[in-house]
Parts: structure tokens; C-alpha cells; sequence
């Protein structure tokens, strides 16, 4: 059990997200990062991935010894300070895997077959007038997945009955039965529809760049289900707006939620506002998970999913 405000929950969560927490332990309520720390003995702080935690708001919490975040993403925390004061950290990978890829999927066919503009043709009366425009099919198409990590392999065995040939990038080469390609500009010259998957990292910072969307090309299309900073979203508007790609379909952004007004102008773009994981079912998920970890430390034991940066 954890001990009645140990924890400093920083930032909002969503209803059903909350009504989870406080089922299983009572934490002391921080709405604004941004705040000066509340006064308390706090162990760990409990926090979502979209929301970032300052570096200045642990440090004026010197008993903080956990951090445990709600999302596979963990961009959002001072890792360098954490690690070098050695204070744990936990995400939730793997629960939101289904949802992730699900909407991965939805969003790849939608943008083929620009779902939200035939809908909006029969509802305009359009259809009376004239058929809708021929669209794109999906087999026989090329994917690259840049990122093959748990997210990036459902992903790719989602896509296999759909008769595509499959392809990845990545640090490293693994024992997966698809195309290997050692960077992003390779794997997007070799493919039709190049997904990202890859996590937010210095490495990956605009791994998205104009000449990785030159090779993917005027047939191409991009999908990005990983972060915002994974594109250099200057050079992905200039290719859409040029038609340097097909089309885009963006669930992340550089700022969100208030993404570039350029993307609201454009007809090849179908735009989400980051709901990868928001199922209520995932979002129970992810919120247990983060308690696990919560409580596996109170407990002493071995982290259900420790970030190890």
C-alpha cells in the first residue's frame, strides 16, 4: 500500500484515469508544473508523458527518489538529473500497443482512401452530381517502419495480411524477417508508406528531414504515430505543400496542441490530436501500470518497467 501522500501527482489526468488512482492510493494534487513544489515529504512523483516535468520542480523536492510516468514516452523528464541524482523512472510501455496500432492503421487507410473527404462528399449532396475521385489502394505497396521497437514490430504484423512488403530502420539490425535499412533516408527511398515508430531522442530530434522526404517522393506517404520532434515540420509542410510527398497523416506534433496553422490550410493532410492511446481501455491500462511501479518501489521490488537511460 502506498502511504497517504507520498506521492506528488503533477498535472491533470483525465477522469477515468483519475478515478483509477484514487481507487488504489491518495496522492497530493500539483495541477501546474510550473508551480513552486508544495511543502511535504513527497517520495515520487506520478505524472503523464504529455505533460513535462522541470527539472527545477524536482530539485525543490530533495526526498523525490521516483518519478513514475503515465505513457510509453519518457521525453518528458530531466532524465540527466534523475540519473545523476540517482532517482528511478517508469513508463508504460507495451499496454498501449493495441490502441497505438489500431489507430496507426485507421489513419494509413483513411489517408489512402480519404475516408473523411468521401464521407464528406455524401453528406455535401456531391455524389448526386458526380462519382468521388479514384483514390489508392494499399496492396502491393512498400511500407517502412522507422522504429521497430515493441510498437513498430505490432505494427508491422498488423500489416502483413494486407499484402505489403515490409521494411524497418533502426540503430540496430534484428532478427525480424523484413528489409533492414541503417537510416531513415534509405528506408524511405525503398518504400511507398513510411510510418514512424521511433521514440523521442537526441538522435531521432528532425530525423524527418527534407532529404529523407525527397527520397520518400511525390507517391509517397508519411504517417507519424511517435513524436512531434521526430520531423522537421518546416521541410514536411514544404513537401506537402509542393506535393514533394503524397500525403500525410499526423496523430504528433511540434506543438500540441496547437499545431502549425500551415497544416489546417492543406488537402493531402489527415490531422488527430494525439489520441494514439486514448481508449478508455488502454488509459486504464497505462494508469495501472504506473501504480505497479508506484508500488513496486514503496515496496522495494524489482520495477515492472524501469527506464534505464
Amino acid at each position: 500500500m502506498i502511504p497517504v501522500n507520498s506521492v506528488l501527482q503533477v498535472g491533470h489526468f483525465p477522469e477515468i484515469m483519475q478515478a483509477e488512482i484514487d481507487r488504489r492510493f491518495t496522492p497530493f494534487h500539483h495541477p501546474d508544473p510550473q508551480a513552486p513544489a508544495p511543502a511535504g515529504n513527497f517520495q515520487a512523483i506520478l505524472i503523464r508523458s504529455n505533460i513535462k516535468l522541470p527539472e527545477a520542480l524536482v530539485k525543490q523536492i530533495p526526498s523525490i527518489r521516483m518519478v513514475a510516468t503515465c505513457g510509453v514516452g519518457y521525453d518528458n523528464l530531466p532524465l540527466a538529473y534523475l540519473k545523476e541524482q540517482g532517482i528511478k523512472a517508469s513508463n508504460t510501455p507495451g499496454v498501449l500497443n493495441d490502441a497505438v496500432c489500431e489507430l496507426a492503421i485507421g489513419m494509413m487507410l483513411a489517408l489512402l482512401r480519404q475516408l473523411p473527404e468521401a464521407q464528406e462528399y455524401v453528406k455535401s449532396t456531391a455524389w448526386s452530381k458526380a462519382p468521388f475521385r479514384l483514390t489508392t489502394t494499399l496492396a502491393g505497396k512498400r511500407v517502412g517502419i522507422a522504429g521497430m521497437g515493441r510498437i513498430g514490430q505490432d505494427l508491422a504484423k498488423r500489416l502483413e495480411p494486407f499484402k505489403v512488403e515490409i521494411a524497418y530502420s533502426g540503430p540496430n539490425k534484428k532478427s525480424l524477417p523484413y528489409a533492414y535499412y541503417p537510416d531513415a533516408q534509405e528506408l524511405a527511398k525503398a518504400c511507398d508508406i513510411l510510418f514512424l515508430a521511433c521514440p523521442a531522442t537526441p538522435d531521432t530530434d528532425n530525423m524527418i528531414n527534407a532529404k529523407v522526404l525527397e527520397a520518400l517522393g511525390p507517391s509517397g506517404y508519411l504517417i507519424n504515430i511517435a513524436r512531434g520532434s521526430v520531423v522537421d515540420e518546416g521541410a514536411l509542410l514544404y513537401a506537402l505543400q509542393h506535393k514533394k510527398i503524397a500525403g500525410a497523416a499526423l496523430d504528433v506534433f511540434e506543438n500540441e496542441p496547437n499545431p502549425s496553422h500551415e497544416f489546417l490550410t492543406l488537402d493531402n493532410v489527415l490531422l488527430t490530436p494525439h489520441i494514439g492511446s486514448a481508449t478508455s481501455e488502454t488509459r486504464i491500462a497505462m494508469t495501472n501500470l504506473a501504480l505497479d511501479n508506484l508500488e513496486a518501489f514503496f515496496n522495494q521490488h524489482t520495477l515492472p518497467s524501469e527506464v534505464n537511460n
